[in-house]
């Protein structure tokens, strides 16, 4: 028999020429190294691009680009409350999301409180939202769980308000999860008359050990005031809050409930529901 290939038929060639395929292991090992490569040329690019670049969508900007937006929509949120007694709550910042699978996030969220256990929930809302800036769009629906406010303080900044027990209605402002950047700072504050007016309330619930006060500040609409709460959790809570502030408040009760006790000391708002004892200076 003649070794001589059949006319028109080409021996396989592998890379080498030798007429050996290329093994299939080979081609694997070739793909896995390509991609890779190519996941970490991604990875790269999209480092570059979240430090370099501008901010173009919600993931690219920054918690620290983020805060102000926040800190100035609690201020219009004290603001629309009007004369009741309101107190910011403490920031947090949860960390532990993922703005893209490569980039790690964190959420910032701040609060205001309205205390006013005597009235209607869903009122309140509504006037809240009707006082709040046009573009935010600021609507109240009632659902299942009780009424809903939401609204869109601008830059994917979220506002929602609801009702929270004990009299209170909680209005929070979220972020959504963010780059963390050089991480959020809150405005900087001196104590004013709700430090003063609350350690006047601290001596008339006979509570000298209680820990230090913190100090929470945002900015109020319009200017270059501060609307500022200093708070205080007493543990144990007082077991009868309002023999003990009653002296302090005088005539100017706002509510004497069993979800709580408020006054008004000049401007200060003072009150204390469950072991929360704050002072508020509200905007005008």
């Amino acid at each position: 028999m003649s070794g001589a290939a059949p006319a028109g038929y080409a021996p396989p060639t592998g890379p080498g020429g030798s007429g050996e395929p290329t093994p299939p292991a080979r081609r694997s090992r070739w793909l896995l190294v390509a991609t890779v490569a190519w996941a970490v040329l991604l990875g790269v690019l999209t480092w570059v691009s979240v430090r370099d670049d501008g901010p173009t969508v919600r993931e690219q900007r920054s918690l620290a680009q983020a805060g102000p937006v926040v800190d100035r929509a609690v201020g219009e949120l004290v603001a629309a409350a009007g004369d009741r007694a309101v107190a910011l709550t403490p920031a947090r910042t949860e960390p532990g999301c993922r703005v893209t699978p490569l980039l790690d996030g964190a959420t910032l969220e701040r609060g205001v409180e309205i205390l006013d256990p005597a009235a209607d929930p869903r009122a309140v809302l509504t006037e809240v939202a009707d006082r709040l800036p046009a573009g935010w769009e600021a609507g109240v629906r009632v659902t299942g769980d009780g009424p809903r406010l939401r609204a869109d303080a601008g830059e994917f900044v979220l506002v929602e308000g609801r009702p929270a027990g004990d009299g209170r209605l909680r209005l929070t402002v979220r972020t959504g999860c963010r780059p963390v950047g050089d991480g959020y700072r809150p405005p900087s504050a001196q104590g004013g008359p709700e430090a003063d007016a609350l350690a006047a309330a601290l001596r008339a619930l006979a509570a000298p050990a209680a820990p230090a006060p913190e100090l929470l500040a945002a900015p109020c609409p319009g200017g270059d005031r501060q609307t500022r709460t200093a708070r205080v959790t007493l543990d144990p809570a007082p077991a009868a809050p309002a023999t003990a502030l009653a002296p302090a408040a005088g005539r100017a009760v706002l509510f004497d409930t069993p979800e709580g006790y408020a006054y008004r000391a000049g401007a200060v708002t003072v009150a204390l529901t469950g072991g929360d004892l704050t002072a508020t200076t509200p905007c005008p």
